[in-house]
């Protein structure tokens, strides 16, 4: 869609995931009005940004510095939120000032000055208004919210994300006597706990700075640290997580503080139309009989925790499969939906491709018909033998060709009905869904 500026307003369009800026206002709200329109509730995917720039304008170089570096426009979550634009009230006055400096000045070196000043202007006031903010946020916010909002700790560089921060736990105790951590993102290999070809040095995770191995999920020292530690037996034990000794808040764990009870891990693999997938179903209860939500099970997994001195052999429970069989099924239900839409997908692409040909044959059976009344009108008005004789000749080879266009025509109908059957059982074959449940761990756990 090409849209003025008006399309920057009062409009929803979470169907898009990529904007393109054919050129940049000098309004940074009106910059975040225009990527909002897409990056919005319901968006299901990243948010692309394209700027537009003329590298050969001074000024325009400067003002795309100012909405990108200082502004942060195209980057984050929060992108041009209330932290940065309220610093500069409607952004009018900001706007103002920029066109002065357009129409004010001609050199480079009188652009670079008078954006220089505008940039020291504005920097102490957005500064001081991203930290209090971010303080604010880093205090009150949930775990679960920082972790949506992805927002960066003031000390910290680089955010470390979920699987990351995973990676890394399950890298140092995995590392134990091997690997000298220096902070949560890097560590100092210094011997293998299994054998491999794999150097001994310095790893650090990804968008990290310094000479180092670049550590991540598919380097071969990870993948063996997952393999080690899912080939290992899990007895069954007692587990202390600690939310006392957790850094942040987590609301959905408060409430059980004191509490006990049993939790299980399976691992539930569904193969269908050539590809296998894998889930991991959580089940709880707590010693009341009270069930407990996937969601806060996952949470109790980000504590701290150690083994308890009881290592009880955890009974198993009715509700305990009830819960996992109840999961299996919505999963089972979400696959066969999937599935369901890719069927509809692939049939509607054959029937289009069917649709294509038989409108390509039909034009050209019409297109026959034209040039064969033509051939029969021009053969009826020659005025010599020969001439009749020569239309006539024409009038039946192209009566051949429309006949040859008929016969594909028809030809063409059987072979998508032939390709229609094929899909079907094809398809049909592929969307048996082949299962497999396996027992990863059972605990009991307690919440302090």
């Amino acid at each position: 869609m090409i849209s003025t500026e008006a399309g920057a307003e009062g409009i929803n369009l979470q169907f898009c995931s990529l904007v393109v800026n054919y050129d940049l206002p000098w309004n940074p709200q009106r910059v975040e009005q225009r990527i909002g329109r897409c990056h919005r509730y319901g968006q299901q995917h990243d948010v692309v940004v394209v700027n537009f720039l003329n590298q050969k304008n001074e000024a325009d170089q400067r003002v795309f510095q100012l909405l990108s570096e200082k502004f942060k426009l195209f980057e984050g979550v929060f992108g041009a939120s209330d932290e940065v634009l309220g610093a500069i009230e409607s952004g009018v006055d900001f706007e103002k000032r920029i066109v002065d400096i357009y129409q004010r000045c001609r050199r480079p070196e009188e652009i670079n000055a008078a954006f220089d000043q505008l940039q020291r202007e504005l920097d102490s006031q957005i500064n001081d208004t991203m930290t209090r903010t971010r303080q604010q946020l880093l205090e009150n916010f949930d775990d679960e919210v920082k972790e949506k909002l992805r927002v960066r700790d003031v000390d910290s560089k680089a955010y470390l994300n979920q699987f990351e921060r995973m990676l890394m736990e399950l890298t140092r105790y995995e590392l134990d006597g091997h690997a000298q951590f220096i902070s949560d993102s890097s560590f100092h290999l210094k011997s293998l706990p299994f054998s491999g070809d794999i150097p001994i040095g310095l790893y650090e995770l990804p968008r990290r700075s310094g000479e180092a191995h670049l550590y991540r999920l598919s380097h071969p020292l990870a993948e063996g640290i997952l393999s080690q530690a899912k080939s290992r037996v899990l007895p069954p034990s007692e587990v202390l997580f600690d939310l006392s000794g957790h850094d942040g808040k987590v609301s959905i764990l408060e409430p059980m503080v004191g509490k006990s009870g049993v939790l299980s891990l399976h691992r539930f693999t569904v193969e269908s139309l050539d590809q296998g997938e894998d889930y991991l179903i959580f089940s709880a209860l707590t010693d009341e009989g009270q069930p407990l939500e996937e969601g806060f099970i996952r949470r109790l997994f980000t504590l701290p925790a150690q083994i308890g001195n009881r290592s009880p052999d955890p009974p198993r429970h009715a509700m305990l499969d009830d819960q996992v069989n109840a999961q299996k099924d919505a999963i089972q239900q979400a696959i066969s939906r999937r599935n369901a839409a890719f069927f509809e997908t692939e049939a509607e692409k054959l029937d289009g491709w069917a649709d294509d040909l038989k409108v390509g044959l039909e034009r050209e059976i019409k297109e026959l018909d034209r040039q064969i009344k033509e051939a029969r009108r021009a053969a009826t008005a020659a005025l010599t033998l020969e001439d009749k004789l020569a239309g006539q000749k024409q009038v039946k080879t192209l009566e051949q060709q429309r006949n040859s266009k008929r016969r594909s025509l028809f030809d063409a109908q059987d072979e998508i009905d032939r390709q229609r059957e094929r899909l079907i059982a094809e398809i049909e074959g592929k969307l048996q869904q082949r299962t497999a449940m396996t027992m990863l761990f059972t605990v009991r756990w307690r919440l302090q």
